[in-house]
């Protein structure tokens, strides 16, 4: 059988990290991923479709071998591996360091290590920043292994316009100054990735940098342009949308979302005693609010001054009669001493007690003495 020509690219290959990272990690013996050595796309054979369309894509691959590249296996050395690294080079607390290394020499070492780890939130950070770096240099030496010329795009400087274009003129050899200068720009970057310090990285010497709030900003991707996609192969694209929760170290689970619903006792399934009461007086002051809309004759301040007082709990001075004080009956907190109709009771007793404990007394008149005659 005649070898298949294809087309050549005028450009590397321009390569998504995080999508081999992702490739990387779910990769397994029931899960096969190949990567397109013309235009960069990955192939997921997923064992979920339609078994025609497997063998199509079986026949594909034989027919093609020279184009795609099976992506390697994570094995349980390189796993643990991982996980070792971390705990030795990034956990500095006695404690979770022995927890972490008997987990590592247990059963399910992987998912546990990630149960544990994201109960952990001090070590969370530093987990995924590391997973991240070991990741880069893992993809990096396997390409550099197989002698393909790529980039990442999230290295890239150019912009989205400007990228797009060169991967819609990916095989024009000839191509207007905007589109080559992006060439030349991809060309130089590409270089970079056999330099000796792309696989051993070093801080930059000198003083360091001032501290400064980081900022995380969601990269923005180029739409996805590929041109020679096989039939067979169309359904079996692997083009899931990037976001900063969407590469997890765990084989059963897609996001992070999906992995912490998994986690068994996990402190972020719990739900905190005081955010519970804040939500249910949250709840009250929104039913309030919807029977002052209802009523009539209400103004928008007397509306806000009825829910202040109710959140705060607090009544300095006696509402007004009216009907905020009808809609606010049984809301706002009793002033503490004797309710009024006993206090009536009791002001009418000692009236009666007062009247009974006066007497009425004649007043005694004296007569002065008559003088004695002489």
């Amino acid at each position: 059988m005649a070898k298949t020509t294809h087309p050549e690219p005028q450009c590397p290959l321009i390569l998504r990290f995080h999508r081999l990272m992702d490739a990387f990690a779910k990769s397994d013996d029931e899960r096969d991923f190949y990567l397109d050595l013309i235009e960069g796309f990955i192939i997921f054979a997923d064992l979920d479709k339609n078994l025609e369309d497997l063998d199509l894509l079986e026949k594909e691959l034989k027919d093609n071998g020279d184009r795609f590249c099976l992506i390697p296996k994570m094995t349980y050395y390189e796993t643990k591996k991982f996980m070792e690294g971390f705990v030795n080079e990034k956990v500095y607390d006695i404690d979770t360091k022995e927890k972490l290394l008997d987990i590592i020499g247990s059963k399910e070492a992987r998912e546990n290590f990630l149960e544990f780890i994201y109960d952990h939130l001090t070590e969370l950070e530093k987990w995924q920043q590391y997973y991240h770096e070991r990741s880069r240099i893992r993809i990096i030496e396997w390409l550099r292994n197989r002698d393909i010329r790529f980039v990442f795009e999230e290295d890239l400087e150019i912009t989205k316009n400007a990228l797009e274009k060169v991967k819609h003129q990916l095989f024009e050899v000839k191509v207007p100054k905007d589109v080559q200068n992006a060439r030349d720009a991809i060309v130089a970057k590409s270089k970079t990735y056999y330099s000796s310090e792309a696989l051993n990285p070093r801080p930059k010497r000198g003083r360091p940098p001032k501290q400064a709030t980081k900022v995380e900003v969601e990269p923005q991707y180029t739409v996805d342009i590929y041109k020679t996609v096989p039939p067979a192969a169309r359904a079996f694209l692997f083009m899931p949308d990037f976001t900063s929760t969407s590469v997890t170290f765990s084989a059963k689970f897609d996001t992070e979302a999906q992995l912490i619903a998994s986690l068994r006792g996990s402190s972020r399934v719990k739900i905190d005693s005081k955010l519970e009461a804040l939500s249910q007086r949250l709840e009250s002051l929104r039913h309030l609010s919807d029977r002052l809309k209802a009523s009539d004759g209400l103004g928008i301040e007397a509306e806000e001054r009825l829910i202040d007082a109710v959140s705060s709990r607090v009544t300095q001075t006696e509402p007004k009669k009216g009907k905020i004080s009808d809609i606010a009956k049984g809301l706002l907190p009793k002033k503490r001493g004797r309710p009024p109709k006993e206090k009536e009771e009791i002001q009418e007793m000692l009236q009666k007690k007062r009247q009974a404990g006066i007497k009425q007394v004649t007043q005694i008149k004296r007569t002065p003495k008559k003088k004695e005659e002489e």
